[in-house]
């Protein structure tokens, strides 16, 4: 077996290298766009939400894409053919000479960006089945710091100049990419590789296995709809708060710092402490009220101060996904974990491309000069208006579910749809 050392630290590297990147361009990308585009604020932020969809399209097709290849020719050529593909692309992107240059860069940096597959599947290869969740684990946290130190640096670097922070994320990859060139072995074995299959790559196959457990099914909708939400709020987060109280690009990375270490505190400790004492059904359910209040407020808000004692509440609203996956995987049968999470991530990256396009194209509407009335809060009222669809459904599914209790799966479907 490959050493576990090296090899688990390389693919936690890379993973927070490539969020970093990405948290990097956050708070710059918007101003980048604006000043290619050229034109109305209304047009920039158009433009903006295209770019972001294009990304998360490329990731929603090319993820089992990257995955089912390295099951093929192993996984050390699709990291580092990801991680070179990315470190270029930020260069490019930084040296874009118009807006239409920039969609081709975005789109690239989506296919090589999706390699999340390939990092996991790396880590299943060279860690012991008992160690597993500690190593995956590390996934998580990697997310989390990246998400926490990238927008927060792009958004310093970027009052510098809004080209530096591209440059830096080239730099940081490629590095990482030269680490694993050099020192990171190969983790499967040419006896294990499988052929090239299709039906692998199809990334919405999966979906289907959701309707063989009811609460897993509903709960699967509930959980779309606020990520619909959550990945408007994403596109729009920067757009809506530079044109409503004007912030820095340093601003809005300090914001998106601080809402990172909200969602660090609450979902690395708190939630272990308040979702066994609340219940799974409890704390799910009042994540998703506290995320429709937050919505609210932070469209409603009329000073910048404001957001922050928002994000302060949401912040308490990372209880949720813990208690939602915790009542999925209870809810599944052992041998189908696999194909109900392959399911819920083709949902999600779904969700990737439809919440942009909702709330991005809203807020380009309104703020132009074609809206009968300005109001650029006008995504995050959608967002609250998606979440409190969620709750809904997840408030029916719930409904006479018993805390604690495991659901039937396919072996029992009458039982399974009662209880649900």
């Amino acid at each position: 077996m490959t050493k576990r050392g090296p090899a688990v630290g390389f693919i936690f590297v890379t993973l927070l290298l490539d969020v970093l990147g990405f948290g990097l361009l956050i708070p710059v990308a918007p101003k980048l766009v604006e000043q290619l585009q050229g034109g109305t604020e209304s047009e920039g932020a158009h433009a903006y939400w295209l770019l972001t969809v294009t990304y998360a399209a490329m990731q929603f097709v090319f993820a089992p894409v990257l995955g089912a290849l390295s099951d093929v020719v192993g996984r050390r050529p699709v990291l580092l053919c990801s991680l070179l593909g990315s470190g270029l692309d930020y260069f490019a992107m930084a040296l874009s000479p118009s807006l239409s240059w920039l969609f081709v860069t975005r789109a690239i940096n989506g296919i090589s960006g999706a390699s999340m597959t390939a990092a996991s599947a790396y880590i299943a290869d060279v860690t012991p089945p008992e160690k597993r969740a500690g190593a995956f684990g590390m996934i998580g946290a990697a997310f989390g710091l990246g998400f926490v130190l990238g927008p927060l640096l792009g958004g310093w670097l970027g009052q510098k100049n809004i080209h530096l922070p591209f440059y830096v994320a080239g730099v940081v990859t490629l590095l990482n990419w030269l680490y694993g060139l050099l020192v990171v072995p190969e983790s499967l074995p040419r006896e294990r590789r499988s052929a090239f299959s299709l039906a692998r790559v199809n990334p919405v196959a999966t979906i289907p296995t959701l309707a063989r457990y009811p609460l897993v099914a509903k709960l699967s909708v509930a959980l779309t709809l606020v990520n619909i939400a959550q990945f408007g709020l994403h596109v729009t987060w920067v757009l809506a708060m530079s044109h409503r109280f004007g912030w820095t690009t340093f601003q809005v990375g300090l914001s998106l710092f601080i809402v990172g270490i909200g969602a660090a505190v609450v979902q690395g400790g708190l939630a272990r402490k308040i979702v066994p004492v609340v219940g799974e059904r409890r704390s799910l359910l009042v994540s998703l009220m506290l995320a429709v209040a937050a919505f609210t407020g932070y469209g409603l808000a009329t000073q910048g101060w404001m957001i922050y004692a928002i994000v302060a509440v949401a912040s308490l609203g990372g209880i949720g996904m813990p208690a939602a996956q915790s009542l999925i995987t209870r809810a599944v049968k052992p041998e189908e974990q696999g194909a109900v999470q392959g399911a819920l991530s083709s949902l999600q990256s779904g969700a990737q491309i439809v919440g942009p396009a909702i709330c991005g194209s809203a807020f380009a509407y309104f703020i132009s000069e074609r809206a009968p009335f300005k109001l650029a809060g006008a995504p995050f009222f959608i967002g609250a208006a998606l979440t409190l669809a969620g709750l809904g459904v997840a408030a029916l599914a719930l409904r006479g579910h018993r805390p604690g209790g495991a659901v039937a799966g396919p072996a029992e479907p009458a039982a399974a749809g009662a209880r649900s």
